[in-house]
């Protein structure tokens, strides 16, 4: 899938608010506010269930990895969440 359709579908699915369970939440991690590292993807089936955490890494920046932001795209798809919320920016880690 193309980069800049992935990126508008998460940012759509994002903007629309809390709609239910399940919710994907997505966190990008780097050294730096410009250049994410990696990106943790956590699934939650419905309110008080675990959490469910997986984690992609890129050497690259993960936010304009083709193949990491349609993976996203189809985690989203194929759990049928119904909210999708996204971290604005990246979380500095040191």
């Amino acid at each position: 899938m193309n980069l800049d359709k992935s990126k508008k579908r998460i940012a759509k699915r994002s903007k629309m608010g809390f709609q239910g369970y399940p919710k994907i939440s997505l966190t990008y991690y780097g050294k730096t506010t410009s250049h994410a590292d990696e990106v943790v993807v956590e699934f939650v089936l419905e309110d008080g269930a675990d959490i469910q955490t997986e984690r992609f890494a890129s050497k690259t920046d993960a936010r304009e990895d083709e193949v990491i932001q349609s993976a996203l795209v189809k985690m989203i798809e194929r759990s049928e969440a119904k909210t999708v919320v996204q971290a604005d920016g990246v979380v500095v880690v040191t």
